[in-house]
């Protein structure tokens, strides 16, 4: 059984590909994230993945192309839907390539991490499963959250401060910001 696999970064890498393992799946990791802003985080992500599938044997398919304005055309004045188009563009391209070379299923790191729409991840797949005809492998992987922290800090990898988007990582740094978001969400409740 060949699953494609979504691979944002390999810290995320390092649980799911773990559990996909162990359930009898033969794994290739597929890094395609124009979403990464700016240039040197991308290549900090890059490089820091390459790195791991050397030295731990991974199959891996990557873009090395920093594809930035891919992202960036589709989100400018959709800001409130970034998260949502930023898995469309990241999973639809990577169902199609599983499609167009013989992988029975596929899945994402995406769904490990406690700070992404797990929901939202879980429904897009479902969607594209059946666009595609192809097999969605769905498994919560939040649950090891914090086993894959500690093997990539054990496996020495770099460790990114947010989620990729300059959006995001305006959310993380911004504290002005910071207090703005905190607010509306309490006057939101």
């Amino acid at each position: 059984m060949k699953l494609l696999l979504h691979t944002c970064c390999g810290p995320c890498l390092l649980y799911p590909l773990d559990i996909l393992q162990q359930d009898g799946f033969e794994v290739t990791s597929y890094f395609y994230n124009p979403n990464i802003h700016p240039y040197k985080e991308f290549r900090r992500r890059l490089d820091s993945l390459l790195e791991l599938s050397v030295k731990s044997d991974i199959s891996l398919i990557c873009h090395r192309d920093y594809d930035f304005n891919t992202f960036a055309r589709q989100v400018v004045f959709n800001e409130e839907k970034r998260c949502a188009i930023c898995y469309d563009i990241r999973l639809e391209e990577t169902v199609k390539f599983a499609k167009n070379n013989e992988y029975s299923s596929f899945s994402t790191t995406l769904l490990y991490s406690v700070y992404q729409n797990h929901s939202l991840l879980r429904d897009k797949c479902s969607l594209l499963s059946k666009k595609y005809d192809i097999s969605f492998v769905y498994h919560d992987f939040r649950e090891g959250w914090q086993q894959g922290i500690d093997l990539s800090i054990q496996n020495d990898l770099y460790r990114q401060p947010y989620c990729g988007c300059i959006y995001s990582e305006q959310e993380r740094y911004d504290n002005r910001l910071k207090k703005k978001l905190k607010k509306r969400k309490f006057t939101n409740k």
